[in-house]
Formats: C-alpha cells, structure tokens, sequence
C-alpha cells in the first residue's frame, strides 16, 4: 500500500489545518501515516438488537489497533421496527434504509477513510450498510452484533417475542390466553440484548451478510452475549487493516455468484421476504444485475432444508449451535458457486472445512423439509410486476386458496376490522396504499399477520398488500404487489366480493374479473392524495421505485 485514501488529510504542508484538526480529535503524530479506519455502528440504547454494541465497539477498536490502524467512530441511526410496528412510526423503517446508506458516504468521502467496519444489526440498518458498502467500494467488513437467546419457560417452553407477543394479543383477545400467561409472554420474549430469535428479517440479512462473504464465519449466527461474538468483532478489526494494505474491495466480493449464493442459503433456510427488497437494492449500488425473476427461479430447485422459527420450530442459538452458515452452505455444495470473500478462505475452502452438521436442524439436500425454496415469486394481473410471498410459512392447505374480496385502503382499516371480528373464513384481505409510495414507507404488516394467526384463521383467510411484512410473518399473506395501488396498479382497481384466486404451486395472483370490467374501473380510478405531504417521508415518496426493482431511491 503506497498511496491511502487519507493522505489527501494528513500529506503535506497544505494539510496542516487537517492534521490539527486530527490533534485536537486525540489524533498522534505517529498514527497520521496508519490506515485511518471508520467504524460505523448502530448503537442505541432504543433497541435490543443493538444494546450490547458497547462491548463489540471496544472489541472493534483493539482490533483496528493491534492490526496497525487508527480507529474512528461515527453514529448511524437505528429504528427498531417492533417498536415502531402499527402506528405511524412504520412510516419511516424502510426509508431509513437509504439515509443510512447516504450518511455512511458522506462520512466516509468527507473524511477520507481508508476503511470501514460496519457496525450493525436490525431489518433495514444491515441492508443499508452493505449498500454504502457497495456504493463506495473501498475496504469494508461487516459485524452484525448477533442475536438474542430465547426465554425459558416451564415445561421446556422456548419463548421467543414475535410469536409470543404479537399472536398472544389475537390469543388474548379470543380468550385462548389469559392475563398472567399474556405477562408471562411479555416478560420472557426478549430475555438478552440480540436481534429477535427467529428468521426475522434481522437474522437473516446477518446470515446474507455472512454468505455474500462480507462478515466473517460465523457472524451471522454467533449470538449477541457470547464471548465467540466478541472474538469476531476483534478479528474484524484486524482484518480490515489487512483489507486496506491488500486493496480489497466489497465488489470484488459481492459477484453475481455471491448474491446467487445469499438466495440459495434464504431459500433453504426460509428467510424474511424482505430479503427480496434488500438484495435487488445492494446489488444494484453493486452494479449487478440481479431481476426478481432471478430468485422464483433458484427457488424451484433449492429445496428447505431447515424448520426455523417463526414457520418452524428452531430458533438462531439452534442454527448456530448446527454449524451456522458452513453447515448450510455444506449441505448446499452442489449448488453453491465458489466465490471469493473477506474472511481469506473461498466459499469451497469454507465448505471443505465442515466436519460436522446436526442433520436435524439442517437437513441434507436429500431429504429436504420442502422440495421448493422458503420464498416465491407469484405474478397475474393483481400482480403485474411481480408479488412475493414466503411459503416456508405457508400451511398445506393454502397453497392452492380462493376467496372474497375484503377492501381496506390503510393497515389501520384492516386491524379494526380483524379485531372487530369482521373478517371471516373464506376471505381475502386486501390491504392498499400501503406501498414504497403510497405508504409512504411500505409499512411491515406483522399485526394484521400476526392477528389472523392468533385468531386461528391462517387456514381460512389470505392476505395480500402492497405493503410488505416482518420476517416474522407467518401463514398465506403475499406482499410487495407490483405496480402499486398508488401508482395505479390493479390492487387499487379490487372490490369488496371479488373472487381472487392465490395459486402458490403455479406462481399465480388472479383478480377473476373480466379484462372489459378491469379496464372500466381502470377509467374511473382518481389518484388519491398523498398521505403524508410535508418532511423526509414526501421527499421519499417522490423518488422511490416499486418493490419489484428493491424500493430504491432513483437518481434525478
């Protein structure tokens, strides 16, 4: 390494401003010729996920240090969408995805640094680092600070907080479950700092991160409290330095065969649907063309080959204790590409150092939980672009589903109406105007998901929406539709009764009306005014694309 990204801060006499000001920041004489090393993260006090941050900073740091490189921290914002679920808060968990992306560039090219370790861990702060990583292609490594241990009950109870807090509201309200069970619920779902216990959309970003080759082994599923976590940040920090002298960059890494990997390893183990989002945004900033379609189709021929939460009954401690992401690319190696990745060792050297898998979490390819991939890609003309639905957590029975029409223009209509005891086996709830734009925000919809479950209709009423859903989403809903409602799709054009045929086997959305009917109600169709006019969110609105090209922000 002759020439570093900080020498336009720190060489010559014209930079004397630049390193007094470095000085004044603690900076010594003999650390201004070290790879300066930016260490993005997450920490907040607001969330779980990202609580026990403190400790892997620290990590970080020493090892930043003991590499030979200077360390320096800067803040990036978290939204902790459990937290910001059902009310207006949701509005803004996935633009926050692109403010993260854009702050850790503007930090980042205002100041030179040579490197990046991305401190992260929550739904959309993980996708937004791997963007800017992406984005700005200089040395960049991922730490995602692990997840949480579920909580011991009697009896051998596991709770973990989706099932045990969002589907005991709809137990609650039904009478399934009494008051003091509820507090039980409330009390042991999230018993440690980590990201929530199942295949949310957290964990399995962070398995993503780990298969694109940006984490190091084992970080995607090494949990929040263990000292194994802290050996990782530690390592992380000395083998970004390394990273630097060596020139290595995220694109070098993130290949197309890299993001084949990352879909193969979410289909097999029945990731979030989000993922869907996330990786068609990252591999964009990575200039990889990556369409939607891509994903239906690794889906037909890799199977599940694991039962996780909250479809199934394992939880990340379990995955990890399995042999984490190794044991699932081992079990896939006939499929996996060999790819290069931060760590040192390719994707084939990885494989070949698995010695042991517990068959009983991950299941060889031969005797696989589903003969299809966790998540498909279902199209017709309700879908025109595209819709996705994660049939990992799909029961048998609604696969193949008709029902009726029942029309709701906010997540909040349709809530009411669940709760209300309004909506009844043989339905389908529509839920629109809840897009990229229309949302704004394309809000998760986890408390209409999770209701229907609680109130035991899962094998009796779909869902669909434009809107999206938590990776704790269960049962027959389908999200993401494409063109959205506020755009004019056909989701908006839906009436109350209208037969809608979900065909998951056949990849099929269908709205059975006529093409003539269709395109009258098309004709009178007004375009509604914006929910939200003024701030962040109507600036996002303006420039966001659908879901089917991953919600991103286009340029002017």
């Amino acid at each position: 390494m002759t020439e570093k990204r900080s020498d336009a801060i720190t060489k010559g006499f014209e930079r004397t401003p630049h390193r007094a000001l470095l000085k004044g920041a603690g900076v010594p004489n003999e650390a201004m010729d070290r790879p300066f090393i930016g260490v993005a993260t997450s920490f907040t006090d607001l969330i779980p996920g990202h609580t026990g941050m403190r400790d892997l900073e620290r990590a970080i740091e020493k090892g930043v240090h003991s590499g030979g490189g200077h360390a320096f921290f800067f803040g990036i914002p978290g939204v902790c969408d459990g937290i910001a679920m059902g009310h207006k808060g949701m509005h803004y968990s996935l633009p926050t995805r692109e403010l993260i992306a854009d702050m850790v560039e503007s930090v980042t090219e205002a100041h030179r640094l040579d490197g990046l370790v991305l401190l992260t861990n929550c739904d959309k702060i993980t996708p937004g680092m791997l963007m800017a990583a992406a984005r700005l292609d200089i040395p960049c490594l991922v730490v995602t600070a692990g997840p949480m241990m579920t909580g011991a009950g009697r009896d051998g109870k596991r709770y973990s907080f989706v099932t045990d807090t969002f589907e005991a509201m709809a137990q609650y309200k039904a009478g399934v479950m009494d008051e003091k069970e509820l507090m039980a619920c409330e009390d042991q779902a999230c018993p440690t700092a980590g990201s929530c216990q199942g295949l949310f959309t957290a964990n399995t970003m962070a398995i993503l991160t780990e298969t694109l080759g940006m984490s190091l082994i084992r970080c995607g599923t090494a949990l929040a409290v263990s000292s194994l976590k802290r050996r990782i940040a530690f390592a992380s920090g000395e083998r970004i330095v390394e990273l630097v002298r060596q020139g290595i960059t995220p694109r070098q890494i993130m290949t197309r065969e890299a993001f084949e990997n990352a879909i193969r390893v979410d289909l097999a183990l029945g990731g979030s649907s989000n993922t869907v989002l996330h990786l068609l945004s990252i591999a964009k900033e990575a200039g990889v063309d990556l369409p939607l379609e891509e994903f239906d189709r690794l889906g037909r021929e890799t199977p599940q080959l694991s039962s996780m939460n909250p479809g199934g009954k394992y939880f990340m401690e379990d995955l990890d204790a399995a042999g984490g992401v190794p044991a699932v690319l081992y079990q896939l190696r006939d499929r996996i590409n060999d790819n290069p990745t931060l760590t040192g060792p390719t994707i084939s050297e990885i494989i070949a150092c698995v010695k042991d898998v517990d068959e009983e979490v991950v299941h060889p390819v031969s005797d696989p939980v589903r003969a299809e991939g966790g998540i498909a890609i279902l199209s017709g003309n309700l879908a025109p672009d595209g819709a996705v639905v994660k049939q990992s957590g799909v029961s048998d029975k609604m696969m193949h589903f008709e029902g009726r029409a029942r029309c709701f223009d906010s997540e909040e209509g349709a809530m009411e109406a669940l709760m209300g005891g309004i909506v009844v086996a043989g339905d389908v709830v529509v839920i629109r105007y809840e897009g990229p734009k229309g949302g704004p925000g394309m809000r998760e919809m986890l408390a209409p998901t999770a209701t229907l479950m609680g109130l035991g209709l899962g094998d009796s009423v779909a869902l669909i929406t434009d809107g999206r859903f938590s990776g704790g989403t269960r049962g027959p809903c389908i999200g993401h539709i494409s063109p959205e409602a506020a755009e004019g799709g056909p989701i908006a054009l839906v009436e109350d009764g209208d037969p809608i045929l979900l065909d998951i086997p056949n990849r099929k959305l269908e709205l059975k009306i006529s093409d003539k009917e269709l395109e009258e109600r098309r004709a009178r169709w007004q375009k509604p005014e914006p929910k939200i006019k003024t701030g962040w969110l109507a600036r996002y609105a303006a420039v966001v694309t659908s879901a089917n090209t991953g919600a991103i922000c286009k340029a002017p």
